[in-house]
Parts: structure tokens; C-alpha cells; sequence
């Protein structure tokens, strides 16, 4: 992008590519300053970080859906086409691979999870890959992907950001999944009321049954916070460690454009934080699929009087 200062530039990068509905009576501002009301709400691509917050929460990320959808895809794909090469010979390549990723996932799982549950090892091997495949976007130039969808829209500045995971909604939106599946669990496993004396006589509890009655309303608090801290917690973490690295990469980007010594001394900053932000990816991958897990375990764990 020309003709931009780097806060702007920053500013540009960090801008989801935004679709959603504006309210009738809108005041939008055009290329040459020009202002026009809407008569009527309208569904339409933001135009500025403004119009993207006015479209509320019902806004679609158009670049984010688009993105996890392709790396899902990809990751579809190329195990189905492994599953259908797997044979008794020794495998080589990228069979090898897979079948490493695979034993590497099941593994983990059942030295965590040792109950019976066909949908834990699939799910946790699905959160893997799919999150490191997300995540691996971020080692694309950030200039070169958003510099492609500009030229093909003819609008160089197109907001277009390509990596899925430096989008709260994509990591809470996966978290609260999680979450919604740890809370069936419980309740499929615990049945309801052991699972609402869980919430309500853990974790302080007294012989006496008119004392636990007095403990239920702060039992009760402490659980609900720590049960919502969960997935909270388990989205954030990833937000904020992708969301971080991009900022980097970003910084880095500016670089480029003040002169050959830092264009030089950017080119080397870039190559080492690639070689270091491989080890991030994948570490924030493998946490988010081990808490799933864990939480998966917690949620089956009915070896305690509740």
C-alpha cells in the first residue's frame, strides 16, 4: 500500500474484510469525502473500521469464514486422500506424515482421557490440525494475500486479513463449542442432578445438611466463574498469542520501507521470527486441543460423590 503512514498501515492490516447490515439514516462517507444518508438499511461491505462497528453484531467476517472454511477444506482433503493410500506397506511421505500426526494426537489422547467416548480422538485430531492449519497463515507475507485480493477487487485498499485465529470470533466461537459439548457431557454422564450438585456442593461441603445449604449460593458462584472461565480462557490464549505474532510481523513489514539498512536488518528480524513463530503455532495448537481434552475428561469424570 502507498501513500500510507504506518499507523494507518497497522490500522489497515488489523481490519477484518466486514459485511453486515448499516441502519437506515447512516451517514456514509465515500473515497472523495462526499457524504451520503442511507434511506433505508442496507446490507452492504464496510467501507472503514466505523461502518464495520455501526453493522453490530450481526456482521459477517467475510475473510475470517473464508479462510478457516479453505483450511478446513485443505486439511479434509488431504487426510481423506491419505485414509484412502493407507495400506499395510511402510508408508512414505506425506502418508508417513499423517499417519506421525495421527499416532502423535491418538497418543495424547488416551494418556489424558481414559474413558469411552469414539467422538474424543477424531475431535482433538480435528482441532489440531485445523487450528495449526489456521494458525500457518500467519507465516504467508502479510502484504501478499491482502495485496492479491486488492488487485483482483481493484481496490487497493481492500481490508483482507487472512489469519482465522487473529479473530476473537473464530477462537471463542470454537471454544464455546468446546464448551457446549463439555456441559452435554456432564449432564449425559452425571445426569442433571449430579451435575447441579457438582456446581452447587463443590468445592467447600460440611456433614450437615443445613450448613451445605448456607455453602450452595457461594459453591454455586465460584463454580459458575471458574466453569465460564473455561472457554474464555481457552479462546483468548490463542486469540492473543496469533493476534501478537501478526502485530510483529506487521512491524516488521514497516521496516521494509524505511531505507536498505532496515529493509536489510527486517529482512533477517522476519526470517527469525518465522523460524521462532513455527514453534508458536504449533505449541498453541497442541494447547488448545489438550485442554479440550482435559475438559472432555472432566466432563466424564463421575468417580466422585457429588
Amino acid at each position: 500500500m502507498s501513500g500510507v503512514s504506518s499507523a494507518e498501515y497497522i490500522k489497515h492490516h488489523l481490519v477484518n474484510m466486514t459485511y453486515g447490515k448499516l441502519p437506515a439514516g447512516y451517514a456514509r462517507v465515500d473515497s472523495h469525502g462526499e457524504s451520503q444518508t442511507l434511506e433505508q438499511a442496507t446490507w452492504t461491505l464496510a467501507h472503514n473500521p466505523e461502518e464495520a462497528s455501526a453493522m453490530g453484531f450481526n456482521a459477517l467476517h467475510l475473510d475470517t469464514l473464508g479462510w478457516s472454511v479453505v483450511t478446513g477444506l485443505i486439511f479434509c482433503t488431504l487426510f481423506y486422500r491419505m485414509a484412502k493410500k493407507a495400506s499395510s506397506d511402510v508408508p512414505h511421505g506425506m502418508l508417513n506424515f499423517v499417519e506421525m500426526v495421527v499416532d502423535f494426537v491418538d497418543t495424547t489422547v488416551k494418556d489424558i482421557f481414559h474413558y469411552r467416548n469414539s467422538l474424543i480422538a477424531p475431535m482433538a485430531l480435528t482441532i489440531f490440525v485445523w487450528v495449526f492449519l489456521m494458525n500457518l497463515m500467519d507465516l504467508v507475507p502479510v502484504d501478499w494475500l491482502p495485496g492479491l485480493a486488492g488487485k483482483i477487487a481493484g481496490n487497493e485498499h481492500l481490508y483482507f486479513k487472512v489469519v482465522p485465529t487473529t479473530d476473537v470470533n473464530i477462537t471463542l466461537g470454537m471454544a464455546f463449542t468446546v464448551f457446549g459439548l463439555m456441559i452435554f457431557f456432564s449432564i449425559k454422564e452425571k445426569g442433571v442432578m449430579g451435575f447441579v450438585k457438582e456446581l452447587t456442593l463443590h468445592p467447600f461441603n460440611a456433614p450437615k445438611w443445613y450448613v451445605n445449604i448456607l455453602l450452595v449460593p457461594i459453591n454455586l458462584i465460584l463454580e459458575t466463574v471458574s466453569l465460564i472461565a473455561k472457554p474464555i480462557s481457552l479462546g483468548l490464549r490463542l486469540f492473543g498469542n496469533l493476534y501478537a505474532g501478526e502485530m510483529i510481523f506487521i512491524l516488521i513489514a514497516i521496516m521494509f520501507g524505511a531505507g536498505w539498512a532496515l529493509g536489510l536488518f527486517a529482512g533477517v528480524l522476519q526470517w527469525a521470527w518465522a523460524v521462532f513463530h513455527v514453534l508458536v503455532i504449533t505449541l498453541q495448537a497442541f494447547v488448545f486441543m489438550v485442554l479440550t481434552v482435559v475438559y472432555m475428561a472432566m466432563a466424564h469424570d463421575v468417580e466422585e460423590e457429588h
